[in-house]
């Protein structure tokens, strides 16, 4: 009988595992999410709109040559006859099918042995290659770069896509795992339903096991207890009464698990005196919300592009825009990396690099509570969870707008079969109404000049919900040669329980590591760093790297009725040492990258600058074990030589990894950059004390930085673009307006 209900319940917890890491529906809170059925369709060639199915015209008739059909939802492109056109392509389904046959007949995997492929994606050719690379060139060897565990053993392979030969690479003696696949990571949850004594402390706690949910939680590494095997934490939530379990904690009970043979290792239960948080007001589906009939929403809102989108996407990875090309591919690592960025020279009208690539290296989430059950979260998203592996299919109208373009993943699983993300990229140009330039001149100059140039920018976002937490990337490109790449964090807190229902139930001494936003329910106070991998290509690979520190000037008594004014000092930076970056609000600098053998007619040499917007700073100990993990983040920029085996800030494999192959390590060897192929790397950093606000779902909150041309361009590139004027643009009105 009991065996029966084992199974039983390992059926239950395996469903909420793939409810959580499989299935993929954006369920938005309110405000009412967009629909098809809210917005205005204008036509392509005469000013007709509709708000349901019909066109109705403003001044005229409508006729069948002006009806535009409602457009349809992104549709799903089938990639079994995917080939590749640019050496920078991701693998193709066919390519990954023949990596795995190639593969399970090479002797490593012949054996009885079990394993897994945690990594499956294209090796990049030489950077030199694909730099000489041009359209209409043949096709660069095809590569396949894999990382596996075969009989409890990681490895790390290249595989000849074409002769079918395989090289194992070797991996020397670092610490740490691969990433964990979508198996592991299910597989995890369930497992401990195995276990009886785990089975009664769940009953014991007063929850039904039908309506268990089980989270995997990374555990950092904290000691030689932890080493030799993969090991995984295990905690878990009541799904009674609400789709947001996160809400109800069952606090203090952490199951200890060996990721390999599925043990339990151990079981801490030290949270029985804690109760349960109620599931009233926890839902945060639109379906669920009694809306306030006084509260006043916007009006649906729609940017209506009647020409259709100004960029286009060539052989399913090249986009083109405005002034703007590169290359665009989804990552299971990364999410997703841009690549060859170039811009075009309004003179001379050649193509110019800027970046070679650029992505997300890695996430770090440490939470600031110190006791047993929460003081291992301290997540690495990028090489733990996979940040592309966690991407969400994004949802049209309310991810993305009417005219995006949307991009599917294809990856591996586990077993090297190939399968589709879809959806996880979009592509759209954005209009918010700001200004890309103006000027208005004043009366008393007797001129009436009044100049006004719009902003419009082209967006790439994926978005990726890691268990609770959402992340929104963007990177956006605009006219004037400026790339913004911005962070927006959404979804859901991970809570404490508690017993306090008040604030005025606390005693004063006590730490509650957050904030106590409803019953029974703390939100724990947390960071988030996110580092970029920024392989800047300026006019070429050779560049170095200029701190232009601004400092302050005293002027000589009776020169100057001034007293100070400001100076910029440039220094360039000529080892790795001389570009770590810390920053400072009282001793500020701009932080060029310069390509010092191209200048401009006047002399200046090109370059761009990263421009950095509200950060945040880690404030851990060196060494305390997660900041050793995530050193990365001690400084906010970094500049090293160009070293393809170095992309990963937090080393290739950083499951339960020691912190010895980090971004920090490498830049402590302190190497020339001066005038060299150079990496540059900022993290982007958030503080975040939980409010009131956040709960039960937190609305969006972003912070971004800017790649912004200095001294690249020899004038404003954007001064020739003309204005908006009333007969170039759509003017919609709802059908039963007209």
């Amino acid at each position: 009988m009991e065996s029966r209900n084992i199974l039983r319940f390992l059926a239950i917890s395996l469903s909420v595992s793939l409810v959580l890491f499989f299935t993929w529906v954006h369920l938005p809170y309110a405000p009412q999410p967009n629909t098809t059925t809210d917005l205005l369709y204008c036509s392509t060639n005469s000013p007709w709109c509709t708000s349901k199915n019909r066109f109705q015209p403003i001044n005229k008739p409508s006729t069948a040559d002006n009806i535009l059909e409602k457009p349809p939802n992104p549709k799903h492109h089938n990639h079994e006859s995917d080939t590749p056109h640019h050496p920078l392509d991701p693998l193709t389904i066919s390519e990954i099918n023949r990596v795995r046959t190639i593969l399970k007949s090479h002797a490593l995997f012949r054996s009885s042995s079990p394993f897994a492929f945690h990594s499956v994606v294209l090796e990049e050719p030489d950077k030199t290659l694909v730099l000489q690379w041009k359209k209409g060139d043949s096709l660069l060897p095809r590569k396949a770069a894999v990382v596996a565990r075969v009989a409890g053993k990681s490895h790390v392979l290249t595989v000849d896509i074409t002769t079918g030969e395989v090289a194992v690479q070797e991996t020397g003696s670092r610490s740490g795992y691969p990433t964990m696949t979508i198996e592991d990571m299910t597989s995890s949850t369930w497992a401990p339903l195995s276990n009886a004594d785990f089975n009664r402390t769940i009953i014991e706690r007063g929850v039904d096991l039908q309506d268990l949910a089980c989270l995997p939680i990374s555990l950092g590494w904290f000691g030689e207890s932890e080493e030799n095997r993969r090991l995984i934490k295990v905690q878990c939530y009541s799904m009674e009464g609400t789709a947001n379990f996160y809400m109800r904690p069952i606090e203090g009970l952490t199951v200890l698990l060996d990721m390999d043979s599925k043990e339990v290792v151990e079981i801490s239960d030290k949270g029985r005196g804690i109760p349960i948080p109620k599931a009233a007001n926890t839902d945060y589906r639109y379906s669920a919300q009694k809306i306030n009939p006084e509260m006043m929403f916007v009006n649906p809102i729609s940017i209506e592009q009647p020409k259709g989108p100004s960029f286009t996407v060539e052989d399913e990875h090249l986009v083109k825009w405005a002034n703007w090309e590169f290359h665009l591919k989804p990552d299971p690592r990364a999410g997703v990396i841009v690549s060859r960025a170039k811009v075009r020279d309004p003179d001379s009208g050649e193509m110019r690099n800027v970046m070679y690539k650029g992505f997300t290296s890695e996430l770090f989430v440490p939470y600031m509570d110190p006791t047993d059950a929460w003081y291992f979260k301290t997540y690495m998203d990028a090489g733990e969870y996979g940040f592309g592996l966690q991407a969400m299919p994004l949802d049209p109208l309310n991810d993305c707008p009417r005219n995006a373009y949307y991009m599917d993943g294809v990856f591996a699983a586990g077993d090297g079969t190939p399968y589709v993300r879809s959806h996880m990229v979009c592509v759209f140009e954005r209009y918010a109404g700001d200004i890309g330039w103006r000027h208005s001149e004043s009366p008393i100059t007797g001129m009436e000049i009044r100049e006004v140039r719009p902003k419009v920018t082209l967006v790439v976002r994926m978005a990726a919900s890691v268990a609770n937490y959402d992340y929104i990337v963007d990177w956006e490109f605009q006219t004037d040669g400026l790339i913004r790449i911005k962070v927006g964090l959404s979804g859901i807190l991970m809570v404490k329980g508690t017993s306090y229902v008040n604030t005025n139930q606390v005693p004063g001494q006590q730490n509650l590591y957050g904030t106590l936003l409803s019953e029974n329910v703390i939100g724990v106070i947390h960071d988030h760093y996110i580092t970029f991998y920024l392989d800047m290509d300026v006019d070429g690979s050779d560049n170095s790297f200029v701190e232009v520190n601004i400092k302050k000037q005293k002027t000589p008594p009776g020169e100057s009725p001034r007293r100070s004014y400001l100076k910029a000092i440039r220094n360039v930076a000529k080892t790795e040492k001389d570009a770590q970056i810390q920053f400072k609000l009282y001793d500020p600098s701009e932080f060029h990258v310069v390509n010092p053998m191209k200048r401009t007619r006047v002399g200046n040499p090109v370059g761009y600058k990263v421009v950095p917007a509200g950060t945040a700073a880690s404030l851990l100990d060196h060494d305390d074990p997660p900041q050793k993990r995530g050193a990365f983040t001690n400084n906010q920029i970094w500049v090293t030589p160009y070293n393809r085996s170095e992309q990963w800030a937090g080393g290739l494999f950083v499951y339960q990894s020691q912190g010895e192959d980090t971004l920090a390590v490498w830049s402590e060897r302190d190497r020339p950059i001066e005038n060299k192929d150079i990496v540059l790397w900022y993290t982007l950093g958030f503080h975040h004390v939980p409010c009131q606000e956040d709960f039960p779902i937190m609305p969006t909150v972003s912070s971004s930085f800017d790649l912004k041309p200095v001294n690249f361009f020899e004038s404003n590139p954007i001064l020739r673009i003309p204005p908006n004027v009333e007969k170039d643009l759509p003017v919609c009105k709802p059908a039963a307006s007209a």
